[in-house]
């Protein structure tokens, strides 16, 4: 069933907001365990995705894979120490990686290395940020630092808590703000305008309007001749 106008309307905006994260020495070792343990996680579950296609010409459902996640952790014990919605965040990015190499033909889901420059996991939900304070806290990890330079009102959708090559943490906040998402417009010949780039004519419009060139370093240049010159002229 297609949607409608009406539908399309109903639709929210969602807001990314990037924040630094400033975590004490134990913060970042849990840190780094979520990242160990989601990227562990998630070429489990590539793994997995190939051994049963291979096996049965079929492939495993995200719901299956999160199923097996709790006898993973029995054999795995240390990741225990992580978010279980961290790690069910893990199969449903592989999940929509998989989409996205069906769909658009891009290049086959790749296994995680931990050479990668930016390392992140998710954060679904069950977090909370305090502007006043300047804290956000997060599952299994506790209340982290951060700088919140821009306040935001909505609903708190998915977080991604990313380390970069660096050494520094930040954490990108995606937010539904409740405002209706803007009407698609169409695009008609009447209301188009074609624009062409050049050298003696700054642009050149297809319904013939020209704008000039503002050449600036040619004004910029006789500027400084005429700077020089009097610089000669001072004692």
């Amino acid at each position: 069933m297609g949607f409608g106008t009406k539908e399309i309307r109903n639709y929210c905006m969602l807001k990314a907001f990037k924040f630094r994260l400033y975590p004490t020495a134990e913060q970042k070792m849990l840190i780094e365990k979520h990242i160990g343990g989601c990227r562990f996680v998630y070429n489990w579950a590539l793994a997995e995705k190939i051994k049963t296609y291979e096996q049965t010409n079929h492939s495993i459902s995200q719901f299956d894979l999160n199923k097996k996640i709790t006898t993973l952790k029995e054999e795995k014990t240390w990741l225990t120490e992580v978010n279980s919605q961290s790690l069910q965040g893990m199969t449903r990015n592989l999940e929509s990686a998989f989409t996205k190499f069906f769909r658009e033909k891009t290049g086959f889901p790749n296994f995680k290395s931990k050479k990668t420059p930016i390392q992140s996991f998710p954060i679904p939900q069950h977090y909370t940020v305090d502007f006043d304070a300047n804290i956000i806290k997060i599952p299994k990890i506790g209340k982290v630092k951060a700088v919140i330079h821009r306040k935001f009102e909505g609903i708190l959708k998915v977080a991604t808590l990313s380390k970069s090559c660096t050494g520094k943490y930040f954490i990108s906040i995606l937010v539904e703000d409740n405002k209706e998402a803007p009407i698609k417009q169409e695009f008609t010949a009447a209301i188009t305008i074609g624009v062409d780039v050049g050298i003696k004519d700054f642009a050149v419009l297809s319904n013939g309007e020209k704008i000039e060139n503002p050449k600036y370093l040619k004004k910029s240049l006789q500027t400084l001749k005429v700077l020089r010159q009097l610089l000669t002229l001072k004692p």
